[in-house]
This record gives structure tokens, C-alpha cells and sequence, in this order.
């Protein structure tokens, strides 16, 4: 039971350090590391230049592959420092930024 009115303490405090201080320390920001939603949206390449992806600002994505365009189509989501994608085929997969690489499965992307 202690450690329970520790962390209330402890969130309380944060809480009213936050009001102290002001409505511009209070504006939520993304913590270092986790890509904000508009940070991701653009063009991502392969070093080679291969694979294609564009992520757009309405949570969609568009993945071409060599010459073939639209290889891939679906939706996205930024959740903290992955993003997770839902392909219009039904298969999901999960990426990591850091560092500004983008890594899906065994590759890495740029922002072109």
C-alpha cells in the first residue's frame, strides 16, 4: 500500500509542477526517440533504392518495389517509437525509427 500513495505522491507532484510552471511546459510533446505522427510522413528509401515507401499524412502508405508501383498499400500508425502498418491485404508489420533509420522487417530506410 505504500508504494501505491508513493506513486500517487509522486504523480501529484508532477502534476502540480505542471501547472506551476505554465500552459507552455504543459503542451504534451513526444518524448527523444518517438517519432511524432508528422515527423514520419514523406518519402523513405532504401539504400539501394529498391524499396519505396511514402507515408502520408492521412495515416496511409503507398510501397513501390523496382518498377513496380503501388506493391503495396495500406494504413499506419505511429504508437510511441514503432510504427505499425496494416497492409490492404491483410498482413500487419511493425517499424522502429532511431536515429532517423526507419527499419520494417529486414530493412532499413532513409528519409529521402
Amino acid at each position: 500500500m505504500a508504494l501505491s500513495l508513493t506513486r500517487t505522491s509522486m504523480m501529484a507532484a508532477s502534476v502540480a509542477s505542471l501547472i506551476a510552471a505554465g500552459p507552455e511546459l504543459a503542451i504534451a510533446t513526444e518524448p527523444a526517440g518517438r517519432p511524432a505522427a508528422d515527423t514520419v510522413i514523406g518519402m523513405w528509401v532504401t539504400a539501394n533504392g529498391f524499396i519505396r515507401l511514402e507515408l502520408m499524412a492521412d495515416g496511409r502508405y503507398d510501397e513501390a518495389r523496382g518498377q513496380r508501383r503501388s506493391a503495396y498499400r495500406g494504413r499506419y500508425e505511429v504508437r510511441g517509437p514503432q510504427l505499425v502498418f496494416f497492409d490492404d491485404s491483410g498482413f500487419t508489420a511493425t517499424g522502429l525509427v532511431t536515429d532517423g533509420v526507419l527499419r520494417v522487417g529486414g530493412d532499413a530506410f532513409r528519409r529521402e
